[in-house]
């Protein structure tokens, strides 16, 4: 008999779900793979903030944190653009 963790911590999960990735990761041109790393980059400043979900799956946690971190970027180019307007008299 086994004795120890059975149960995956969320960390090990999302590295186990990333694992999935690999062929596909190394299949992307060369500027995908490397916004795709950022993105792995992104969700794993979240492993924490996952590991306060109920019970997540790890795929939709990792949406989840792209997601999240996408919608940050949006907002920080939308406040740049609105700022440049300004300035330019148009906004």
């Amino acid at each position: 008999m086994k004795v120890g963790r059975t149960v995956p911590t969320v960390r090990e999960a999302i590295e186990e779900e990333l694992e999935r990735w690999k062929e596909f990761k190394e299949s992307l041109r060369k500027d995908e793979r490397e916004a795709f790393e950022r993105m792995v980059e992104d969700c794993e400043k979240h492993i924490s903030a996952i590991s306060q979900a109920k019970r997540p799956e790890p795929f939709q946690a990792l949406v989840m944190t792209v997601l999240l971190d996408q919608e940050k970027r949006l907002e920080t180019i939308e406040e740049k653009l609105e700022e440049i307007e300004e300035e330019a008299g148009g906004g």
